[in-house]
């Protein structure tokens, strides 16, 4: 009998696995069509155009299972804090892919899962053992070994990734008191919605908008539907297998993000970044797997 159950568990953790696998993989094509989007188009103009088409399809998906699109819950204390962590978390990392190397600012955005234990330490009181917590403090190693302040490598805008990165782990922060009577498909129209309201904060900061052309109007709406299946399937992940099993391939997103970049973009990720981005994949894979 737990033979079965132990092989039931693996299926389930492989299962899981895949589906994170699959997501990381997806939301490199989106950040890659988004990245390629900015180089013709504004900042702002992308995530609203980026925004309103996920919000369309996360909206028809809720109608299609007999949900309503907006829920009263979205105006909670809760859901509104998490909204200003999304803005915040969605602004600076399109600021960071469209003026960084895709990359680095992948790389950085892998400390996430560090700040949320950081954080869930210090605002919600969980307990952190010092293995963790020497977890956390390599993996911020890492990031300075990517950011190098204080050196020629510097570089500033890297600090838009950082900043991103605070955004995305209080939004998770923020999503561990979310009400469960939120669908994930009304999450998907709240998030993407925060998307919008992301674009029309930077839009008066940048360039004026301009009429896509075929090449970037095809990256948005290719980046968008990258993104919705991104988004499903990281919510089926985390909802199959066991937490610490699964979350881990998350790392995966930067083997993924380097790939991209070096064909695409024709990016040459220096030493420092590799590694840096090598011990936050440690510190973060270490600090997952650890009970305490």
């Amino acid at each position: 009998m737990d033979s079965q159950l132990s092989r039931r568990d693996a299926a389930w953790n492989l299962h899981g696995a895949l589906f994170m696998v699959l997501a990381m993989a997806c939301f490199t094509v989106e950040d890659s069509l988004l990245k390629a989007a900015s180089r013709t188009l504004p900042v702002g103009e992308v995530l609203i155009a980026f925004g309103t088409i996920g919000l369309l399809i996360f909206s028809a998906l809720a109608i299609l299972a007999g949900e309503r699109p907006f829920s009263s819950a979205m105006l909670s204390k809760v859901m509104l804090t998490r909204s200003a962590f999304e803005i915040v978390g969605r602004l600076f990392f399109m600021l960071a892919i469209a003026l960084t190397p895709l990359s680095t600012a992948s790389a950085i955005l892998q400390a996430t899962p560090l700040v949320v234990i950081a954080g869930a330490a210090l605002v919600f009181h969980e307990r952190v053992g010092p293995a963790r917590w020497a977890s956390v403090a390599i993996g911020f190693v890492g990031v300075l070994l990517i950011l190098r302040p204080g050196t020629e490598g510097f570089g500033l805008l890297s600090i838009f990734a950082v900043i991103a990165t605070l955004g995305f782990a209080g939004r998770d922060l923020a999503t561990r008191a979310a009400p469960v009577s939120m669908s994930h498909r009304q999450l998907g129209v709240l998030g993407f919605l925060m998307l919008i309201v992301s674009g029309l904060i930077a839009l008066p900061f940048g360039p004026a908008p301009v009429w896509p052309g075929g090449a970037a109007a095809a990256s948005v709406i290719a980046g968008s539907l990258s993104g919705v299946i991104a988004y499903t399937s990281l919510t089926i992940a985390m909802r199959t297998g066991e937490v610490g099993a699964v979350t881990p391939f998350r790392y995966t997103r930067l083997v993924f993000a380097m790939i991209a970049g070096i064909v695409a973009f024709g990016e040459r990720p220096d030493i420092w970044t590799i590694a840096g981005a090598a011990l936050i994949i440690i510190a973060g894979v270490a600090a997952l797997t650890r009970s305490k």
